[in-house]
């Protein structure tokens, strides 16, 4: 992958996704791992230090149960919240040789296009043309396409062809407050239809994960790339676990605010047959950055993204702090969008589109979620004057 945004770093965790903290912090008790897409042999366990397991083997077998309300004369709000979105959360099964697993999605139109995680439809980047099933909220199983997967975001679209299919209320991630309500509907283990509930934790909180885009194939077969992405997520406490990758986190109103993606799991051994899970700290995609994405999709089959064109590491707020105070510019691409907008090396960048910068990685996020071509504003600090600019920014490519 051609990313000027990311930050050197001399680690490699090989984990599928973790906190944006440095090693030192948390001496190892965390590891943010995605929520993988379930049965991929017993699924990815992962430890702080040590390279994620992934083993090959057959699709888990998902049980069926659709949200039931015995009692309508007594419910909650989140029992209305999610008779109202469950109609438009399915599960998804991927398969691919021995390989399988299973994650959630979100219908988006009545045409049967699904939006869930890039990692869900290629078995976390092991495989390039699973062959994809999709469970609607009926007990329907009907055959998925891919229509295109987009790996900086790590979302994807897929589309059935069924009747009477519920388009999902999007709500608008940009008016979510600390506290809120959170509500997270999908299929955990397999287990579709099942429903949790918590509030949002933080709402601008930037992850850092391995990228499930997939190479060329090679012998017939397909590896996974090692690149890593930085996105910019909702943190809630609404319990999320492996299978309910792509599925909804959803408001008190029903209306969807995420796109569930990763958790935070407490640090363990690197195995093939263990799984983390929930421990709190949960992540989903903001609904307007998955929208935008979506949509791009659906027209073209891929999705854009900013390019910047800088070489970026973390501003240090002091000379011996642990804390950073922005990104500081190592190098500038020639030609590139922040050379054309006379941005240069020793720059630190502290926002960009309205987005606030505190490190590197929060600057290749912040980059990452406009459109290619789009024009931001850019704040910088040189020579110990803040300053800012118009930049066009070019286009990143995930190869």
């Amino acid at each position: 992958m051609n990313e000027h945004e990311f930050p050197t770093r001399s680690e490699n965790t090989g984990t599928r996704a973790r906190l944006k903290t440095r090693k030192r912090v948390g001496a190892g008790l965390y590891v943010a791992c995605l929520v993988a897409a379930g049965g991929l042999g017993g699924g990815v366990a992962a430890s702080m230090w040590n390279t994620a397991a992934q083993a090959s083997g057959t699709a888990q077998t998902t049980e069926y149960t659709p949200v039931i309300v015995n009692n309508p004369d007594s419910v909650s709000a989140v029992t209305a919240a999610a008779q109202k979105a469950s109609p438009s959360v399915v599960t998804i099964s991927a398969s691919s040789g021995t390989s399988g697993g299973t994650g959630s999605g979100i219908i988006l139109d009545t045409s049967g296009h699904v939006l869930t995680n890039t990692h869900v439809v290629t078995l976390d980047g092991q495989a390039a043309n699973a062959v994809i099933e999709v469970r609607t909220s009926d007990g329907s199983v009907y055959p998925g396409t891919i229509v295109g997967t987009d790996p900086l975001s790590d979302l994807a679209i897929v589309q059935i062809t069924a009747p009477g299919l519920v388009a999902a209320t999007l709500g608008d991630s940009g008016k979510v407050n600390v506290g809120d309500a959170a509500i997270a509907i999908g299929a955990p283990l397999g287990l579709s239809g099942t429903v949790t509930d918590g509030i949002v934790s933080a709402a601008n909180r930037t992850i850092d994960t391995a990228s499930s885009a997939t190479s060329a194939l090679q012998n017939g077969a397909s590896t996974a790339a090692q690149d890593t992405i930085s996105i910019n997520v909702i943190q809630t406490d609404a319990a999320i676990n492996p299978g309910n990758s792509g599925g909804p986190l959803v408001n008190a109103n029903g209306e969807v605010i995420g796109v569930n993606v990763a958790i935070a799991s407490a640090g363990s051994t690197s195995s093939s047959s263990t799984q983390s899970g929930n421990i709190g700290v949960g992540f989903s995609i903001p609904i307007n950055d998955a929208k935008r994405v979506a949509q791009e999709i659906i027209s073209t089959g891929t999705a854009t993204h900013g390019q910047l064109g800088v070489s970026v590491r973390d501003k240090a707020s002091g000379t011996s702090s642990e804390f950073s105070a922005g990104a500081e510019a190592a190098a500038v691409t020639p030609g590139s969008a922040a050379d054309k907008a006379g941005l240069k090396a020793g720059d630190v960048i502290t926002g960009l589109g309205g987005r606030s910068v505190s490190d590197a990685s929060e600057l290749t996020a912040a980059t990452r979620e406009q459109a290619a071509g789009a024009t931001v504003k850019v704040t910088y600090v040189r020579d110990g004057q803040e300053q800012s600019t118009d930049v066009t920014l070019g286009a990143a490519t995930a190869g």
